[in-house]
């Protein structure tokens, strides 16, 4: 039978409590996958997607143009989204006109197992719950829905999932219409479906998963991301998202993600072909290899550095050009270094002190970062640069032109796009090396912080143990400066460790503190 389907998308998610700061909640990531993308999967490609949007409204418009280009899709832009007038019901009736035939309702947290059927006949989906206080109910009797419950009704009631099938839909709108002033704004398709019961509404069982409330979506990221071995460090800021045969990378910087459109060109044969783009997001197609901190081997690593020599193609500059890049290095290494470290603080509400870390009496970081010779970390070899090399954004290809495909390419080295410092790739594959996403991922780390004493502790892999040992060989060999790596990357510790989550926050700033005090020791000895 022809029938579309609805997905409401417009409201602002207030029960997830700032988690769609910087997208609409139909966009929060699922095991690497917008929770939106499981309610459509769900329905056959030739039935169209109504869409009413509001918070956020271009970031789902932007993905589901990217992910699902060859959808019908029409999107419903709703006007009051928030504050008085607003509510499920008005976005639901401003879709009227478009849902002119029997058709599907969903919530955007809604995700379900089981197949969806057809609204041939009106139902309801229903899950049960030991705690039926957020959510509607239902009062089934002999195979019908007999009444529908408000929020915290007790008894033998099930949860209402935000899932139904409405077929007698001119009835549906007649009553949603005339019901504008007696609850229907606020109550949403439950008010319509009171009045399909004397029609007849089939209870539907499903199993359920909620993303609508911190509590319910942990569960749901913890049941399908069992098996999935893409270890990707969530951040606030940026999403990457992976759908069917594409990658579609969100960042709330619009000029982060034009930028790095604009160096995928110049990238071209090393990284994926970027297919298309918006404001805040790109798309390419899903590379056919396998992520190189799968299976970590010297010998594999031994052949990137090998094939990375024709990609540090390195740049000659003129004197202008070269005190440009000096500038450069000077503010992307100092004084980004200082800012991060201040908001690691600020965010944290840590004290800048004399501390005891792993039984070594340390100084104030403040009181390190000045010992640093910043005009010799400054002078930089101007190359061809990836900005964020590490195994993670490396895949081992199945076949093609080249062996390796780099993902997730930094977008600028201080402004410049077509160069940047030779070492601040070295020094971000070594701080990979050293601490892997896989480590992170599974919670495989220690940290305890009490007044001024610290003690933090990692597993490492042997194999990343034996590729750390090769690599500063190899560094050497090359005739650069392994002691300048060394100290570029207890840097990036400490200028990450205020972008992610405590305590691997914590972790992350003494690992830095730590490498740079035995830098600096080392230095003074020699």
């Amino acid at each position: 039978m022809e029938y579309k389907v609805l997905i409401a998308s417009a409201g602002l998610g207030m029960r997830l409590k700032g988690m769609t700061k910087n997208v609409n909640k139909a966009l929060l990531s699922i095991a690497h996958k917008p929770a939106i993308s499981y309610i459509i999967e769900k329905f056959d490609k030739d039935v169209e997607l109504v869409i009413p949007v509001g918070y956020k409204a271009q970031t789902v418009i932007d993905y589901l143009n990217l992910a699902y280009p060859e959808r019908k899709i029409t999107f419903v832009k709703i006007d009051k989204f928030e504050g008085e007038g607003s509510g499920l019901g008005y976005s639901i009736l401003k879709c009227e006109k478009h849902l002119q035939c029997p058709f599907i309702f969903s919530s955007n947290d809604t995700i379900v197992l089981e197949d969806i059927k057809p609204p041939v006949y009106n139902w309801m989906g229903y899950a049960k719950r030991i705690d039926n206080s957020q959510y509607r109910s239902l009062r089934i009797e002999n195979r019908d829905v007999v009444e529908i419950c408000p929020k915290g009704t007790e008894g033998d009631v099930h949860a209402y999932i935000g899932l139904a099938g409405i077929h007698d839909y001119k009835l549906f709108w007649e009553s949603m219409n005339k019901g504008t002033s007696q609850g229907a704004i606020e109550i949403g398709e439950s008010y319509g479906m009171k009045f399909l019961i004397d029609k007849r509404i089939e209870p539907i069982k499903f199993n359920w998963f909620d993303t609508g409330n911190i509590e319910e979506l942990k569960k749901t990221k913890e049941y399908f991301g069992k098996g999935n071995d893409i270890n990707v460090l969530e951040k606030e800021e940026e999403a990457i998202w992976f759908v069917k045969d594409k990658v579609v990378k969100f960042s709330n910087d619009k000029t982060f993600i034009k930028d790095r459109v604009e160096r995928a060109k110049s990238l071209r044969g090393y990284v994926p072909e970027i297919i298309d783009s918006s404001t805040h997001m790109y798309s390419y197609r899903m590379v056919d290899g396998e992520v190189f901190s799968r299976d970590p081997l010297v010998g594999t690593f031994k052949y990137f550095l090998d094939w990375m020599e024709n990609f540090w193609e390195k740049k000659e500059l003129s004197k202008a050009q070269e005190e440009k890049f000096t500038k450069s290095c000077m503010e992307f290494y100092r004084d980004k270094t200082y800012k991060r470290v201040k908001q690691y603080f600020t965010t944290f509400e840590q004290i800048d002190s004399e501390e005891i870390v792993n039984g070594e009496k340390m100084p104030k970081i403040h009181f390190l970062l000045n010992q640093i010779d910043w005009d010799s970390l400054a002078t930089g070899l101007p190359v061809r640069f990836h900005g964020d090399l590490h195994f993670e954004n490396i895949l081992i290809n199945k076949s093609g032109k080249y062996p390796f495909t780099l993902l997730d390419w930094r977008q600028n080295f201080g402004g410049m796009m077509e160069y940047g410092d030779l070492y601040y790739d070295l020094a971000k594959l070594n701080h990979g090396i050293i601490m892997s996403h896989e480590i992170v991922d599974k919670d495989l780390y220690e940290v305890k912080h009490r007044l001024n004493t610290v003690y933090f502790d990692f597993l490492r892999k042997s194999n990343l143990v034996h590729c750390e040992s090769y690599f500063y060989k190899w560094i050497e060999d090359q005739g650069y400066d392994c002691n300048k790596v060394k100290l570029l990357t207890a840097l990036i510790y400490l200028n990450i460790a205020a972008l992610h989550h405590y305590p691997y926050s914590i972790l992350l700033f003494y690992l830095g503190k730590s490498m740079l005090f035995e830098y600096l020791q080392n230095k003074e000895i020699k």
